[in-house]
């Protein structure tokens, strides 16, 4: 077994870097998937300009949460047959859910160029959980910019989380059946508070949301909201991390809420800018009490509750 630790980057189990940043992991069939950035390669000058490139969405997979196998780069500029997907492209925080409707497993994610001026998603579909993913689609959904993003199902409804507003103001936008576009019906929550990094997941008789604020690669305090409803009524509350380092959530910044064997877990990256095929990640156990939530600092991912 790999003896990886939280906060620290983490390695596969032939020893090599575990690239997934800004993802998810998906349960399906006895196996999960874990989704995320490559961020192998190093930034390039073009033009006179610095680019980082778009090397692709890698996906690993583990019976046990702890032992995580490399299924390789399953989107790539190749992935997309109009040529949209260049390496030029800025593809991040992509999110996976398998549509039971139609047995396929979609992918949205942050599309933009290197300016970050087109501001949109990225849908890609794919038959197995390791794909190859294909294009589908390059959107502004609901013709609205899209930043950071996530993916939330809620009974048979899926949901597209995203910051827009020049990241001012967090939307819910319902996604077709399936799962490939969006039905037209959105919803603002967190006007004007500029949060991103959305992690959005559902506990007892609450709708939870939990954002980092917009300060770039540098880590700041989360804070959650909470609603009895999806859509509305969501208000910032506090900050769930405790102790000395809650100010910095840790030295992370949310990437997805996981459920895990009737758990709820938060998955953060910590990101290093100087070289970001470098950052590293950290599981931490979401305690719910009621209507109130605390995320506690472990070493162990999981706080060890999972990793048998």
């Amino acid at each position: 077994m790999v003896g990886n630790v939280n906060g620290q980057p983490w390695r596969d189990v032939d020893g090599q870097l575990i690239q997934a940043h800004g993802g998810t992991i998906l349960g399906h069939q006895g196996t999960y998937y874990w989704y995320g950035e490559d961020r192998s390669q190093s930034a390039f000058v073009a033009a006179g300009k610095r680019v980082v490139p778009f090397t692709g969405v890698r996906c690993y997979s583990s019976s046990n949460l702890r032992d995580w196998h490399d299924a390789g780069r399953v989107l790539t500029p190749a992935s997309d047959p109009e040529g949209r997907l260049q390496v030029t492209s800025v593809v991040e925080r992509p999110k996976v859910l398998f549509n039971a409707r139609t047995g396929k497993f979609v992918m949205w994610a942050h599309f933009d160029n290197q300016d970050y001026t087109y501001a949109g998603c990225v849908v890609a579909t794919a038959e197995a959980p390791t794909g190859p993913f294909t294009v589908h689609d390059v959107l502004r959904p609901n013709r609205q910019e899209s930043r950071d993003m996530t993916l939330v199902q809620d009974g048979d409804q899926a949901y597209l989380c995203f910051s827009s507003d020049m990241n001012q103001t967090l939307y819910f936008a319902q996604l077709t059946p399936d799962y490939l576009g969006l039905t037209g019906f959105s919803a603002k929550i967190l006007v004007d508070q500029a949060r991103e990094a959305p992690t959005v997941f559902h506990a007892g008789d609450w709708y939870f949301t939990i954002t980092s604020g917009t300060t770039g690669w540098r880590p700041n305090p989360a804070l959650y909201s909470r609603s009895r409803f999806l859509f509305s009524g969501q208000k910032l509350i506090d900050n769930p991390c405790m102790g000395p380092t809650a100010a910095t959530t840790y030295g992370g910044q949310p990437a997805a809420a996981l459920a895990i064997d009737g758990r709820w877990y938060l998955l953060l990256d910590h990101w290093q800018p100087a070289d970001l095929s470098q950052s590293g990640y950290s599981i931490l156990p979401i305690e719910v009490t009621g209507r109130d939530l605390h995320v506690a600092w472990t070493q162990t991912p999981f706080g060890g509750e999972v990793n048998a």
